[in-house]
C-alpha cells in the first residue's frame, strides 16, 4: 500500500535511506552517507514523501521523495527490490504530472536501466559537486 508520509515514519524512512544508499552506491564512501544523515533527516519533512507499506507486516519497505516535478530518490529495502515496489512508487509519482526529472549516478547501472524502462530519457550529464561522481539528468514526459 502506498500512503503519504507521516512524522512517525521518520526512523523507518531514514534507515532505508541510509542502508540503500550505502548498498547501492558502493563507489561512494559510506562515511559520506552517514555524515549527511542528520541533514537529510531534517529535510525529509520538507519534501513530499510517499511510503510503501507492506500489507501483511505493516512495515515500511520503500519510499519516494518528491520536490514538485523532481524525484529526489526512490528507495526500496534490498530484501524486496525487483518486486515492483519501485515501479509502483514511480507510477504513483507520475499521477497528475506531465513531466518528471531526476538525477542518477552513472555508475548506478541498475537504476539507469529501471528509469529507461519506465520511459525516462537521458537529457544531460553533469558532476555531483558533493561526491565528484558523474550523473545523468533524466526526464519523463507524459
Amino acid at each position: 500500500m502506498i500512503r503519504k508520509y507521516v512524522d512517525g515514519d521518520i526512523d523507518a524512512v531514514m534507515q532505508i535511506w541510509l542502508n540503500t544508499n550505502i548498498q547501492t552506491h558502493s563507489f561512494i564512501s559510506s562515511d559520506y552517507w552517514q555524515s549527511n544523515f542528520d541533514t537529510v533527516k531534517e529535510m525529509i519533512p520538507l519534501a513530499k514523501i510517499y511510503v510503501y507499506e507492506d500489507d501483511c507486516t505493516k512495515q515500511i519497505v520503500g519510499f519516494i521523495g518528491m520536490n514538485d516535478n523532481y524525484i529526489e530518490g526512490i528507495f526500496v529495502k534490498k530484501a524486496v527490490q525487483s518486486k515492483g515496489i519501485g515501479k509502483q512508487l514511480l507510477n504513483h509519482a507520475k499521477e497528475g504530472k506531465s513531466t518528471l526529472r531526476l538525477s542518477v549516478y552513472q555508475k548506478n547501472k541498475k537504476a539507469i536501466q529501471f528509469y529507461l524502462r519506465e520511459e525516462f530519457v537521458i537529457q544531460s550529464e553533469n558532476t555531483d559537486n558533493n561526491t565528484d561522481e558523474k550523473e545523468f539528468v533524466m526526464v519523463w514526459n507524459r
